[in-house]
């Protein structure tokens, strides 16, 4: 079992900056692949970033490429994400997740996740 609890989304001025942060607990944080998704009012959830689990390997959604950075803290059991210039289009509910039977494989597939928290509000203005 994991349990997965997001924190760190708010309100912020398009071209503002956030950093969300996904505390883990449970099983070894550091055996297993890491993503971010979000969800907007009215659309289907969607790949934003995900990560191997030492961390060496990362993966982005185009939208975010660029300007999101995703990495993880094995000896503290967090994942974060790192949003800079960040735009009105990524006003979403966001969730991280973890994979724990896939592997070495980083994944961009919801199905591959088995573990999801609550979602961190995130509200970008324009």
């Amino acid at each position: 079992q994991v349990q997965l609890v997001e924190s760190g989304g708010g309100l912020v001025q398009a071209g503002g900056s956030l950093r969300l942060s996904c505390a883990a607990s449970g099983r070894t944080f550091s055996s297993y692949p890491m993503g971010w998704f979000r969800q907007a009012p009215g659309k289907e959830r969607e790949f934003v970033a995900t990560i191997s689990w030492s961390g060496s390997t990362t993966d982005y959604a185009d939208s975010v490429k660029g300007r999101f950075t995703i990495s993880r803290d094995n000896a503290k059991n967090t994942l974060y994400l790192q949003m800079n210039s960040l735009k009105p289009e990524d006003t979403a509910l966001y969730y991280c997740a973890a994979a724990t039977f896939i592997g070495t494989m980083i994944s961009s597939k919801g199905l591959d996740y088995d573990y999801w928290g609550q979602g961190t509000q995130v509200t970008v203005s324009s």
